[in-house]
């Protein structure tokens, strides 16, 4: 699949001379296979009502799906470009603000956005990778992602622009063969997300290979846990875990470790290159840098390669509205918790708002209570929360459900928590996954009517709920 997303980079860019290329088009695989699954993405496309579609076969498929008038297969469009090969295309200069990609978000506001990299993001991209995780000319980097999460494109820019080579693996990298992968590849740096780091050691299936090339490794995506982490840099000899936090709008990390500092498990060691942090007070006031704290992280609103549009929503509404300022800059909000300890440690303790993080990927409540609510018609109400396990670790997510005229005695959670996983990950992602079904007779709401997640986050952790998890 990376291949392929590869190629059509390259061709998109080749050939936007092309007749071809002037109506507004699309490239789409018929399906995604992730493990022993196969995803359709095709068939939603359509119903979606896209715009034209280059459909490309999934490895070992015959491709005999039937497409809609004006679509084309992958196979005809490289026939289409094939008269293309002798000529001479010339290089455009372009300013600084030119998007080089755009991606999706629902960080910060839990709202979709429309997010565009500029020419400048690519370097910020790099020189993430460069400082912190020592990305250098000749190294084999490896991250399971796709070009949808910011990690994809952040991965082609960080690796290729240190001349590094990526190390593209086809499939899902949870099992033995993606551990014998990293063996084969002999790759220096691995990134990796807590939940993939759970399943290898869960499976024991990083057993008999040879890690030894690796430097270090990146994390990204989720809170992780010391344990886990530990038994993690055991594969490779002790190498250190560079913890790396931002947003698909900062096009990088705020937050990270690095190599020429003591690390701390679990924890951040340092601000990103070029970056300023400030966390909140109880009162909204910025704390003074360097001053131990707990509350609502903001970053200095100067930072090369963060966005300064999007195409779907106000900039200014989303990141400035409504934020303190220090020495006459309005900080900039990203929404996430930290607290910075007296050894100057960051460690992150989850979102500030009604978005949680689910593998990697930020959700908003309610998105996911949307298509809960229709599942079951004695369900009333329901509210999604992301809750942290008692050792660290990524949020899990738990749905609290209020039945009508008082259904919750007679329901079969268990049985609701099959057919709440199956309509999220049908209508939703197919990646997310419900750790737990709750009944409460009301929810806890503001005067406004607003329901108070964060109340009902933390009446879930001293009931011990999250000992269930």
């Amino acid at each position: 699949m990376w291949l392929y997303q590869l190629q059509i980079v390259l061709l998109q860019v080749k050939f936007q001379r092309d007749l071809f290329y002037q109506k507004q088009k699309m490239f789409f695989q018929d399906s995604i296979i992730r493990g022993d699954r196969s995803i359709p993405l095709y068939s939603r496309v359509v119903d979606a009502g896209s715009p034209m579609a280059i459909v490309i076969p999934t490895r070992g498929s015959n491709f005999s799906m039937k497409l809609r008038d004006g679509d084309v297969s992958w196979h005809n469009f490289l026939e289409r470009v094939q008269s293309y090969k002798n000529v001479e295309f010339v290089a455009v200069e372009r300013p600084i603000e030119a998007f080089s990609n755009i991606l999706f978000s629902s960080g910060t506001t839990g709202e979709p956005k429309a997010i565009p990299w500029t020419l400048a993001t690519p370097l910020k991209a790099a020189a993430d990778g460069w400082c912190h995780m020592d990305i250098r000319k000749g190294d084999v980097v490896a991250w399971p992602t796709n070009l949808g999460w910011m990690m994809g494109p952040w991965l082609v820019y960080a690796s290729l622009l240190n001349g590094a080579s990526l190390a593209l693996y086809n499939g899902a990298p949870l099992g033995s063969g993606f551990a014998k992968f990293v063996q084969d590849a002999k790759v220096t740096m691995l990134g990796v997300i807590p939940s993939i780091v759970r399943a290898w050691r869960t499976k024991n299936c990083t057993t008999g290979f040879d890690w030894s090339t690796i430097r270090c490794f990146g994390s990204t995506g989720e809170a992780s846990s010391v344990d886990e982490y530990l038994w993690l840099m055991g594969r490779a000899k002790y190498k250190p875990v560079i913890e790396y936090c931002g947003g698909t709008e900062i096009g990088g990390g705020f937050i990270t470790g690095s190599l020429l500092q003591p690390q701390c498990l679990s924890a951040f060691s340092t601000p990103s290159l070029g970056s300023t942090l400030f966390i909140l007070d109880s009162n909204g006031i910025p704390m003074p840098p360097n001053v131990s704290g707990f509350g609502e992280l903001a970053l200095h609103p100067l930072m090369f390669g963060a966005s300064s549009t999007l195409l779907n929503a106000n900039h200014y509404n989303v990141y400035f509205k409504g934020m303190p300022s220090w020495n006459g800059k309005v900080l900039r909000r990203h929404g996430d918790v930290f607290e910075r300890t007296s050894r100057g440690y960051f460690r992150a303790h989850g979102r500030a708002d009604d978005t949680m993080n689910l593998g990697g990927i930020k959700v908003s409540s309610v998105e996911i209570e949307r298509v809960c609510n229709s599942v079951d018609d004695k369900i009333l109400e329901t509210a999604a929360i992301g809750v942290t396990p008692a050792g660290g670790g990524p949020e899990r997510l738990v749905i609290v459900v209020v039945f009508k005229d008082g259904h919750g005695s007679t329901t079969d959670l268990q049985k609701l928590k099959v057919s709440l996983n199956s309509a999220l990950q049908k209508n939703l992602n197919p990646l997310f996954k419900v750790s737990d079904v709750v009944s409460f007779a009301s929810l806890p709401r503001t005067a406004s009517n607003k329901v108070m997640r964060r109340v009902l986050r933390q009446q879930l952790t001293k009931t011990g709920q999250k000992g269930k998890l």
